[in-house]
């Protein structure tokens, strides 16, 4: 069994995606549809990394695809500052992580 620091892959990645878009709402110099686009695609991007790392992918996937859409729908379906797209995707994927942990497991190693 894969894992990082004693952790699942999948845990960190999604941690690490929380915590960039968090990084986005500190006036980096983005305005709020690029904050929206950096947030919306880091969620995608390590979701994706996520999923090929564990198994059954199918609910790393959900969960990336969740939290995706819930971003993007608070960055370009609405206006909205974009702490609020950073804090709708940090609760999106925390209440998915604790939601699905109990049914994923990492990759196995491959011989």
């Amino acid at each position: 069994m894969k894992t990082i620091l004693g952790r699942e892959p999948a845990l960190w990645l999604n941690t690490l995606s929380a915590v960039l878009g968090l990084v986005v709402t500190f006036n980096v110099g983005l305005s709020a549809e690029e904050a929206g686009w950096v947030v919306a695609g880091v969620s995608a991007i390590l979701g994706a990394i996520a999923a090929a790392m564990t198994r059954p992918i199918a609910v790393q996937a959900f969960t990336t695809l969740v939290a995706t859409l819930a971003s993007a729908v608070a960055a370009f379906g609405y206006e909205v500052a974009p702490t609020t797209t950073a804090a709708v995707n940090g609760l999106v994927l925390a209440v998915l992580m604790f939601v699905t942990r109990g049914q994923v497991s990492p990759k196995g190693a491959t011989a």
